[in-house]
């Protein structure tokens, strides 16, 4: 059995204070004024005087009563006194809140989120905080936010935990738990607490010097969401193709909702068996660029509504720009070949500033902006230490591929086995392919001489060097020629999303590839708007028939690196993100939650650290229960009878006269 203890037993000094107060009241003893009418009654007050003993007036007076015991409650408030927990409470106490998208769930038609329930316990934490222990509350989602540093102030953790919301991402703890490591590293933390739904990854590759704490939360019961969202070029058009599923306790019918630049184009209901999956095809009407949108309108419970809508943005339906000299007219063969290419330089049409492909001999081409260069016979100026020229190298001779990446996306199912090659290039003496690797080059082909085919990723450009000259090869006799050459274009429609595209998740946005060294301003939204109708499902707030819907927008400005390469946008809520240069729109993407994680609601029983598993704790975290409120009631209720009594009128003294 526990016993209330005392988180400052300092206090207890003020009980002394009972002596003077004791005093003063003795030293305040008024005796009441009577008119008698005769003398012979001053017998009778002097015997009561005598019978008015100290002892006996403090038995009679309940004012001294009063006072005594609202100095007893106050002294009893000033030492915290306290119900102890079960268990030891940690001085440095991290909570970690899960606050991604499966938080947002419901178990049942009108029930509060997971994140409610996380605050709730949250704030039974707070609650019960002593004098001497401190908490550092942390936001996990797809990142870690800490919001407030080890503190005991109830007021500034109230108002943290009051403003955490949704973040329409993935729950993964692994930068919380190292936040919480750095955060031992500057006190004593023997505990950490996690709040979560226990929907997150169940391996996490961490050692943790300190016990972990799981609070799982009751898990939300049915959801149905959009996993998948990408779009594919097809005759002119865009294929959209969509993956919805629903979780293990599903049940009910879907609709499903398809827009084009916030016009209604399709509508149909979708049947999902619990646990079941869907894939739907769309296709546009516009070869304009085009925002799309799905968005699912369930018919019942659905826990989370940060699924059940995806965006993207397909981009305008136009043919490969390709700069190739006339003089290379074995790739330009080959690329004429091919549809969708527009082949520059002609003599009717000058050539576009922009160009997404490059395949040249030319040393001014290879300078070139372009998404894609592939140069021919050209040794790139940071490789000459390294490697000869083939038309430098004496007695090169011919050369054979002794070794290539068949992985590389240039050289997908090309066969270069037995190809001849006639100057190619030679490392010099101590080179090797690993110098050529430690100046930043991936060596795609080789020869037993040296390296034949070299890449370069900068930045948002991808650079390949042919080394040898290819008309002085067997190459352009191979079957594999026209495939390398149908590669390089492939590979500039991937990255113009001119072939494919598809909308990314939310968090961070990929890095986009723009001007160098340029201010960009980004728009996009940070919150949704959820109603609550009767039956207590969480839908989105929308007009029947748009996909417009009302959210809170966020303004933030990047400058792109010296490659151009604008990274480390958030993405923190589902919707679409707009790039501006001035006030010129340059680019958009739209973004959605798309994870089979979130939208499936499993929940993990157990967390795997390196070194241990985490079960989740079968009773909630015991804390301890603070009594002092309780005794500044009283001490209060003390001080109103107090002055009620002080207030009271006095009750007149009848003059009693002896018989004769």
């Amino acid at each position: 059995m526990s016993w209330p203890g005392f988180a400052s037993l300092s206090a207890a000094w003020f009980l002394l204070l009972l002596a003077p107060l004791v005093i003063f009241y003795f030293l305040k003893l008024r005796r009441p004024r009577v008119e008698v009418s005769s003398l012979a009654l001053w017998r009778q007050v002097i015997s009561d005087s005598r019978v008015n003993s100290p002892f006996q007036k403090f038995q009679r007076n309940l004012l001294l009563l009063a006072q005594i015991l609202l100095l007893l409650a106050l002294v009893i408030a000033a030492m915290q006194p306290f119900w102890p927990a079960s268990a030891q409470t940690a001085r440095y106490l991290p909570v970690i809140i899960d606050v991604s998208a499966s938080m947002e769930g419901v178990d049942r038609a009108g029930a509060v989120t997971r994140l409610e329930l996380a605050k709730q316990e949250a704030r039974k934490l707070i609650d019960g905080l002593m004098s001497d222990q401190q908490l550092s509350l942390i936001a996990a989602s797809d990142s870690a936010r800490r919001l407030t540093d080890f503190t005991n102030d109830q007021r500034v953790l109230r108002a943290a935990l009051d403003q955490l919301t949704i973040a329409e991402a993935t729950s993964k703890l692994e930068d919380a738990f190292r936040m919480a490591i750095a955060l031992s590293r500057t006190v004593p933390v023997e505990t950490v607490v996690l709040l979560s739904d226990g929907n997150v990854p169940p391996q996490l590759d961490l050692e943790l010097p300190f016990r972990v704490s799981f609070q799982k939360l009751p898990a939300a019961t049915a959801n149905v969401g959009i996993t998948e969202f990408n779009a594919r070029r097809s005759r002119g058009a865009w294929d959209v193709f969509a993956r919805v599923e629903a979780s293990s306790g599903y049940t009910g019918l879907t609709q499903v909702e398809f827009f084009e630049n916030g016009e209604l184009r399709s509508s149909e209901s979708l049947s999902l068996a619990p646990g079941a999956a869907e894939r739907l095809v769309f296709r546009t009407t516009s070869a304009e660029i085009t925002e799309v949108t799905l968005r699912l309108v369930p018919d019942s419970l659905d826990a989370l509504a940060s699924d059940n809508e995806a965006f993207l943005v397909t981009p305008q339906v136009r043919p490969l720009v390709v700069y190739c000299p006339p003089t290379m007219t074995t790739f330009r063969h080959a690329l004429a070949a091919m549809g969708d290419t527009a082949i520059f330089p002609t003599e009717s049409t000058p050539t576009p500033s922009s160009i997404d492909l490059v395949i040249s001999d030319q040393l001014a081409d290879a300078e070139r902006d372009a998404r894609v260069v592939v140069t021919v016979a050209l040794l790139p100026a940071d490789l000459e230490p390294l490697v000869l020229a083939g038309g430098d190298a004496e007695g090169s001779g011919l050369a054979e591929v002794t070794d290539w990446m068949r992985t590389d996306p240039l050289l997908r199912h090309v066969q270069l086995l037995d190809v001849q090659i006639g100057g190619a290039p030679v490392l010099k003496e101590g080179q090797s392919d690993r110098s050529v690797e430690a100046a930043g080059y991936q060596v795609v082909a080789t020869a037993a001489n040296g390296p034949l085919i070299v890449s370069r990723n900068a930045g948002g450009q991808i650079r390949y060097h042919i080394l040898f000259p290819t008309d002085r090869s067997t190459l352009p006799f191979r079957v594999g020629f026209p495939i390398l050459v149908a590669n390089a274009v492939d590979l500039a429609m991937n990255l113009a999303g001119l072939n494919e595209t598809k909308a990314l998740r939310t968090g961070v946005l990929p890095p986009i590839a723009l001007k160098p060294d340029t201010r960009y301003r980004i728009v996009g939204p940070v919150a949704r708007e959820l109603t609550a109708p009767a039956n207590g499902e969480l839908k989105l707030a929308k007009p029947a028939t748009s996909a417009s819907r009302s959210v809170a927008t966020r303004t933030t400005e990047i400058t792109t690196d010296e490659q151009g390469q604008l990274s480390g946008v958030a993405a923190p809520a589902v919707g679409t993100y707009q790039i501006f240069e001035g006030t010129t729109l340059v680019r958009q993407v739209g973004v959605a939650l798309q994870s089979l994680q979130e939208t499936s609601l499993f929940v993990q029983g157990d967390l795997r650290f390196a070194e241990a598993k985490v079960s989740a704790a079968e009773e909630k975290l015991s804390v301890e229960t603070p009594l002092w409120r309780w005794f500044a009631w009283a001490a209060l209720a003390f001080l109103l009878w107090e002055w009620w009594l002080f207030q009271k009128p006095p009750i007149p003294a009848k003059a009693q006269v002896a018989p004769r």
